[in-house]
This record gives C-alpha cells, sequence and structure tokens, in this order.
C-alpha cells in the first residue's frame, strides 16, 4: 500500500514540544562522559565528581525489601505511599521538621526529583517566574523550564552580603509565582540559618510568594540546626517541601522521596505521582518503612564520618591554593576557588581530569553565578581524598 507523502505542514508536527527547547544535559554528563572513557582506557581516576553518600545502604533497609518480596508484598499500592510509610513520615515531619502537618498532605514519590517536578508542575502556569538562589542544583532550572516556567536567579553571595530581603524584592515582578529554596544547598554546602530563613519568610508572606524547599540534605549540617522554612510562623500554607530517602540513607538508587505541601498543592503533588509513575514500587516503600525507623546514632556516626573528610578535603585543597572559604556547613560538596589558575572552571575541570586524573565539576554547570569554582564532593573514602590530593598538588606544582 502506497502512504500519501507527508506535507510540510504535517513534518512540522515531528519534533519535540517548545518547552524542551531550553532543557539540556549539562556539563556533569560531560564530564562523566569523559570519565568513563578514560576508566575504559585503564587510568585510575580520582572521582571527586559525585553525588552517592560513601556508604551503602544499610542492612536492615535491604533485609525489609526482601521480606517483603517474600511475602508477596508487590501488587499496587495506594499512590500516594502505603499506610504505614506515611505515618512514619508525619511522626518524623512533626518532630524532627517540626512542620505541623496532616496525613493527607504527604505524598511519596521517586526520589526528591519527583516531588520537584511535582512542585513545579502543580504550581506553574505558562511564563510564571520562579526565583532560585545561584549557585543552584542544575536539573531545577531543567524543572522549572519543562513546567513552562521562566526561571530567575538571585546571586547568593551578593544576596547575604546586601541583605536577603533587598536582593529579592529586586528581582519581584507581577510573573513571580515561587521561589526554589535550597538548603543545605548543592553544590556549595551552604545552609541558611533561621534568621536567614526568617527574612526569606517575611519577602514570602509580603508578596505572596510560594516556596519550594529542596531539603535532600537535611541531615548533613555540621554546626547549628537544619530549619525547615514551612515550620516557621505563617509559613507552611505557603510551602511546598520535598525530601529524599537517597542521601540520608544511602538509597540513592531506589528512587524513594517524599514531599508535604497544604492544599490544594497536596493534590497537585498527588496527580503528579499518579499519572506518571502511579507511585513508588511496593517493595521499596517497606524499604521506606524500615528505613524511617532506623536509629538516631546512625545519623551522628555518619556526621562524623563526613566531617572528618570535608575536613581533610577543605584543608588539602587551600594548601594547594583552591581556597575554600567559608567551610561548608552541610551537604558533602565544597565549592573551591579557582580564579587565581587563570582558566575558566570548564578548562581547569577537563584540564585536571585529562592531566592529574583528578574529576571535579565545572561550577558554570551550577549557573553563571558558579563560575570561578569547580564542584568535588568529600563522600569518598579517605584514601581516595588523600591520593586525590596527592594527585592534584603533584600536577599544579609542575
Amino acid at each position: 500500500m502506497t502512504h500519501p507523502t507527508l506535507s510540510p505542514e504535517r513534518r512540522t508536527n515531528l519534533r519535540l514540544s517548545s518547552r524542551f527547547d531550553a532543557v539540556g544535559f549539562s556539563e556533569i554528563v560531560r564530564i562523566r562522559n569523559r570519565v568513563m572513557e578514560l576508566k575504559a582506557a585503564g587510568r585510575t581516576i580520582f572521582q571527586f565528581e559525585g553525588g552517592e553518600p560513601f556508604f551503602e545502604t544499610p542492612e536492615h533497609i535491604k533485609s525489609a525489601m526482601r521480606d517483603a518480596l517474600a511475602e508477596n508484598k508487590t501488587r499496587y499500592a495506594p499512590s500516594s505511599g502505603i499506610g504505614p510509610l506515611i505515618d512514619l513520615l508525619a511522626e518524623k515531619l512533626a518532630t524532627r521538621n517540626r512542620i505541623p502537618c496532616p496525613k493527607d498532605d504527604i505524598v511519596v514519590g521517586v526520589g526528591g526529583m519527583q516531588g520537584l517536578y511535582g512542585a513545579f508542575n502543580s504550581l506553574l502556569d505558562p511564563g510564571d517566574e520562579v526565583m532560585l538562589f545561584s549557585p543552584y542544583w542544575t536539573p531545577t532550572v531543567d524543572l522549572i523550564q519543562m513546567s513552562a516556567g521562566v526561571p530567575v536567579t538571585v546571586d547568593t553571595t551578593a544576596a547575604l552580603a546586601n541583605g536577603l530581603l533587598a536582593a529579592l524584592e529586586a528581582k519581584l515582578t507581577p510573573r513571580t509565582r515561587a521561589l526554589l529554596l535550597n538548603t543545605p544547598n548543592n553544590p556549595t554546602g551552604m545552609v541558611f540559618n533561621r534568621a536567614q530563613l526568617e527574612e526569606i519568610a517575611v519577602f514570602a508572606k509580603k508578596n505572596d510568594v510560594v516556596i519550594v524547599a529542596d531539603e535532600a540534605y537535611e541531615d548533613l549540617v555540621y554546626e547549628g540546626e537544619h530549619v525547615s522554612i514551612a515550620s516557621l510562623p505563617g509559613m507552611y500554607e505557603r510551602t511546598i517541601t520535598t525530601f529524599t530517602l537517597s542521601k540520608s540513607y544511602g538509597m540513592t538508587g531506589w528512587r524513594v522521596g517524599y514531599a508535604v505541601a497544604p492544599e490544594p498543592f497536596a493534590t497537585g503533588l498527588k496527580k503528579s505521582v499518579l499519572y506518571s509513575t502511579n507511585g513508588v514500587s511496593t517493595p521499596t516503600q517497606w524499604a521506606a518503612v524500615a528505613a524511617l525507623k532506623t536509629s538516631t546514632d546512625f545519623f551522628a556516626e555518619c556526621l562524623a564520618e563526613y566531617r572528618q573528610r570535608r575536613d581533610l578535603l577543605v584543608g588539602g585543597l587551600n594548601a594547594l591554593g583552591l581556597t575554600v572559604n567559608p567551610t561548608p556547613g552541610g551537604a558533602f560538596y565544597v565549592f573551591p576557588d579557582i580564579r587565581a589558575f587563570g582558566r575558566t572552571s570548564s578548562e581547569l575541570a577537563m584540564e585536571l581530569l585529562d592531566k592529574a586524573s583528578v574529576a571535579t565539576i565545572p561550577g558554570t554547570a551550577f549557573g553563571a553565578e558558579g563560575e570561578g569554582h569547580l564542584r568535588m564532593s568529600y563522600s569518598l573514602p579517605v584514601e581516595t581524598i588523600e591520593k586525590g590530593l596527592e594527585a592534584l598538588g603533584a600536577y599544579l606544582k609542575k
């Protein structure tokens, strides 16, 4: 049978949605591809570019998954989460985050990413603007743009120096709908303290702005406390908060997280999960139940291990002229200043990878304000950090 030739008008439909025009693959992918090439060629690479916990998933969590499979807990579950997991999350949110929420406001999702996707997907109309502090975690801008929103960056360093309220109001327009807040921050490790969050809350309430809070690294704060902005007076009703089990429990590949928000946002999150993945796999949710029952001693031990690694890497980098100032207060990254070396972050990152076998991420991958820096993770074995610093030193001193 002969098919008629497609008309020019019909051919124009063979394209991506315009929502993807500004969505791409970042320099992070370029670095990782080069790392794989070099390793395949037999090179030993000191991989500071990653973003995963240094420890494996605890055994009691893996055992819970095996038990769930053995007990045939493999059928459809409620798309927003199984009851026992929702119960534990409500307890955790109330006691650790001080977030006052009914259980119906909690939605289990496929990692923290689905929580953020659901937040922007259910919140934004085409052209709505979302403020975000920069440097920022790279995918957030793409998630905003995939939801037909417009990202508007606020220089974090300048805002902290000149006043958060003034910096935010300078970027305010009639199209401003939301502010993305990531604390502890990826890539810098910066932590917003309570006073700073209270200033942001004043801005949000004064200007009717919704907060999307990404708290993926909530359990990795070295000095002071992690404060959820939704716990502040008058903020729960205007905040969508997203969490993940990935960083706290070494569960990056398990893909389980959760979000909490009041109505109407809770319904939006639930619809977004329902019509994208129809929920998280049932056995994985039972593993998450076991994770939520983990002793608090576990977090204290992990934090001590991370602090040791942080201090080792910060001290070594400072000695080499890759200045880290201030020392990061949270997460597991450092963001050293490399401007003294006279290269762009992309140039230096590729140079260090090819010539010193040290993998880092260019700061420009995290927004224009990231230029002049590299992101390096210290979520690595101590021996790897030591050998990586030796390799850096040997190359930079040539």
